[in-house]
């Protein structure tokens, strides 16, 4: 159950990630947007004012013509006045005549007005809306006064006196720098969608995959558990076929060890669907009762294995002892795999103390060890170097250790050809909260 709520959270999470990236971005570029916009209508006045200032400058030079203005001079030069008083009046004449400077309109013409300076779109009418009388960045065949109207819904029109021609409309919209800015958050919004489709496609692939490989792990496992004490029992009952030839006490001694050997695997996948008790208990007596079912079932045929506990008697922790025992001898049974193949004489240390109210137990083997990129990987579900291996002994341990025991079990150290040390971390109990007649391991 914790699996799936640890899913569902994740896929929450992916979720209110994209939302939240979403809504920044759009906030983001909201206000580049504004800010662009702002700098846009900045620039559409000062070509709004740039054309009004042609417009005024345009009705100035349409003044009287030169005949009129040589009439003056030579009316200037017969009046009876002072020299002084003549020569400024004739200067003025002359400045008259030649019209307004031209440098500003020039500038104007050079550095505004006709060149692309910016690419809003820009129209200007006449107030009334019935001709356009200049446009930018729009197409020569356009319908001009449909674009105009489509823009006085996108920003008010600029108004500028035309001189002779009367008051002008300056329409405008959005550039499309403007427009692809805006447009840019749900692109992101897409892409950003389309990671989190993907990566939930993934997630939900990883997951079944790895329930796949956990129901094959959880079948074979619970073969392998049952095996053993039912081939036993096969051996026994033919014995007992062969009548006086063996001993029926002993026998009968044997088939009920074999028959508790299989209540205890039923108890222990049992105990995994559902949350076991977990019992303040003497942690020495558990290692050796599985320490001891090892040592029987050690090949004879390879190098020697010595399988030490190296524990003290008064280490007491919280375990529920079925699936703590299972914890152990995966990690027994995975040591074993690891020495084959490799010289020997090996050895299997279990050690443990406690430290800060905790009890910290050490698995050291003498086998081939992994490397940094093999032990990553132990405990996910379906990982194993085994070559008919499942891989699950070590994710049970670890779910039996850290869902169910509030523990931790890691690699502490790995290298090839040195070993491999699983380290386990649980809650230590008090000696005294020990049952007086504590339960026969």
């Amino acid at each position: 159950m914790s699996a799936y709520r640890t899913s569902t959270k994740l896929k929450l999470g992916l979720i209110l990630a994209a939302v939240a990236i979403g809504v920044a971005s759009l906030a983001f570029t909201q206000r580049l947007a504004d800010r662009l916009e702002a700098q846009d209508e900045q620039a559409v006045e000062l070509w709004a004012r740039a054309i009004e200032f042609q417009f005024q400058v345009s009705a100035q030079a349409a003044g009287p013509g030169p005949e009129v203005w040589d009439g003056i001079a030579e009316a200037v030069r017969a009046a009876d006045l002072a020299p002084s008083r003549r020569d400024s009046l004739l200067a003025a004449v002359d400045t008259l005549r030649d019209g307004p400077p031209s440098d500003g309109l020039d500038f104007v013409f050079s550095e505004i007005v006709e060149p692309d300076r910016f690419s809003i779109p820009a129209v200007i009418t006449d107030t009334a809306m019935t001709a356009a009388s200049l446009w930018r960045n729009v197409p020569d065949d356009a319908d001009f006064l449909r674009l105009a109207r489509e823009m006085d819904d996108v920003h008010e029109p600029i108004r500028i006196e035309g001189a002779g021609f009367g008051e002008q409309l300056v329409h405008y919209g959005e550039s499309p720098l403007a427009r692809m800015i805006r447009l840019f958050p749900y692109v992101q919004l897409g892409v950003v969608a389309l990671f989190v489709f993907v990566g939930y496609l993934g997630f939900s692939y990883v997951r079944r995959s790895e329930q796949s490989s956990l129901w094959v792990g959880m079948a074979k496992e619970a073969a392998h558990q049952l095996g053993t004490p039912l081939s036993s029992m096969i051996g026994w009952v033919e014995l007992l076929r062969l009548g006086d030839a063996a001993d029926p006490e002993m026998i009968a001694d044997e088939l009920e060890a074999d028959v508790d050997r299989l209540r205890r695997v039923a108890d222990r996948f049992e105990k995994i669907g559902s949350v076991p008790a977990l019992v303040p208990t003497p942690v020495r007596p558990v290692l050796d009762a599985v320490a001891d079912y090892i040592r029987r079932r050690v090949p004879t045929s390879g190098p020697p294995v010595a399988i030490d506990v190296d524990v003290p008697d008064w280490l007491t922790a919280r375990l529920n002892v079925e699936l703590f025992e299972w914890v152990i001898e995966n990690l027994l049974k995975n040591a074993l795999d690891a020495m084959e193949g490799v010289p020997g004489p090996h050895e299997i240390t279990l050690t443990g103390t406690e430290l800060s109210g905790e009890v910290v137990l050490l698995v050291r083997d003498t086998g081939k060890g992994m490397d940094r990129a093999t032990a990553r990987h132990v405990f996910r579900p379906g990982f194993s170097t085994k070559r008919r291996g499942w891989g699950l002994g070590l994710s049970l341990a670890r779910r039996i250790i850290d869902e169910y025991h509030a523990g931790q079990i890691t690699v502490d150290t790995s290298a090839p050809g040195e070993g491999t040390t699983f380290k386990i971390v649980l809650d230590a109990a008090d000696v005294g909260e020990l049952d007086p007649e504590p339960a026969v391991v």
